[in-house]
């Protein structure tokens, strides 16, 4: 049997972005892919996120905000970054891990200034339901889209 790939989906805070992709991996690739995510800090995990995902079928609840040195032992093949400032401070990995960068809009951020202009929650959701179903979409292309 071969062995599964190991892709790690990397963010700032490993709050949202990188939550929901590694949601959605495991939720439509597990047999294919070892699935990671981690932040170049650690934020939380984004209630928003969560709510979103399982309104799509994903629970992400059991899901920690995980910091990128966590993973410095482990051997992964490929780190996908899901946002610019991971892609720009993304630490060097051991091992000869590929580093792929596929940037994704920050839904806090956009839910944050949709809220300052009084935007009602449930159209703040619209944020992260529109980012959710790119990175849906995004994995499953996966691995190959990765090569």
């Amino acid at each position: 049997m071969d062995k599964k790939l190991k892709i790690l989906f990397l963010c700032t805070g490993n709050s949202c972005r990188s939550q929901m992709a590694e949601g959605w991996t495991k939720f439509l690739k597990n047999d294919l892919i070892t699935v990671y995510s981690a932040g170049i800090e650690t934020h939380g995990l984004n209630p928003s996120a969560v709510k979103v995902m399982a309104e799509a079928g994903v629970d992400i609840s059991a899901h920690s905000s995980t910091h990128i040195d966590d993973f410095k032992d482990i051997p992964i093949d490929i780190v996908v970054t899901v946002c610019d400032h991971a892609h720009e401070t993304c630490p060097f990995f051991p091992g000869g891990s590929k580093v792929v960068h596929v940037g994704f809009d920050d839904p806090p951020k956009m839910a944050a200034a949709l809220a300052a202009k009084g935007v009602s929650e449930e159209e703040q959701l619209d944020c992260f339901r529109a980012v959710r179903d790119e990175i849906k979409a995004f994995v499953e292309r996966l691995p190959e889209v990765l090569f």
